[in-house]
């Protein structure tokens, strides 16, 4: 996510992307300070956090604001205002899906976190960046920052606020490179800071 040419264009994901935007994420958020601990074992990790990646990404490809590169070698997921993560079925299916994939006790501390996330939430109307990733084949290119840019584009073109919550420091200079300041920090169950973050409308 750290290059100068952050040029190229953007597209809104489809069903067909699936795979790929899974792909994306569970390798984007291998080695994430909250995400890689939430599941412990390595050589399991990438298997157990795609099923989770998968719920996630599908559920969110009901709005259109899910937006990738050309071949979904990034991937930025925003719920619109109005919007929820998951809906009422899937979150109602969520421990038993983290349980299956990663076991009873994982599951337990991955929703535990997810509560403390929903918990900061503003209380106002806004997009929410739920996940931002770049494959690692393609770090380096500016493709992570690049689509945040025309994400904002589109955002600020409708004149609503943004939010997101950071799961890793490094990325705090990027965000406030493009208006996001920090809101909130968190310290969830498993220890790690989370910094939420708010860009108002403009």
């Amino acid at each position: 996510m750290t290059s100068n040419d952050q040029s190229g264009s953007t597209r809104l994901a489809t069903p067909a992307d699936l795979d790929a935007v899974v792909s994306t994420l569970t390798s984007a958020f291998f080695h994430d300070p909250l995400w890689g601990p939430a599941f412990p074992d390595p050589s399991r990790r990438a298997r157990q956090a795609a099923a989770m990646w998968r719920l996630y990404a599908t559920s969110a490809l009901r709005y259109p604001w899910t937006l990738v590169t050309p071949g979904a070698e990034a991937v930025a997921v925003w719920i619109p205002p109005g919007g929820t993560e998951l809906t009422a079925r899937e979150a109602e299916d969520l421990p038993e899906l983290l349980a299956g994939a990663a076991g009873p006790e994982a599951a337990r501390a991955i929703l535990t976190v997810y509560d403390q996330l929903e918990a900061a939430h503003p209380g106002v109307p806004c997009f929410y960046l739920t996940l931002l990733g770049v494959h690692d084949d393609h770090r380096g290119k500016g493709l992570g920052m690049g689509l945040l840019a025309r994400s904002l584009e589109r955002i600020d073109a409708v004149g609503a606020p943004a939010y997101l919550e950071s799961s890793n420091p490094a990325n705090l200079a990027r965000y406030r490179s493009v208006g996001f300041t920090p809101r909130e920090e968190i310290t969830t169950a498993t220890g790690h800071v989370v910094t939420t973050m708010w860009r108002p409308a403009r």
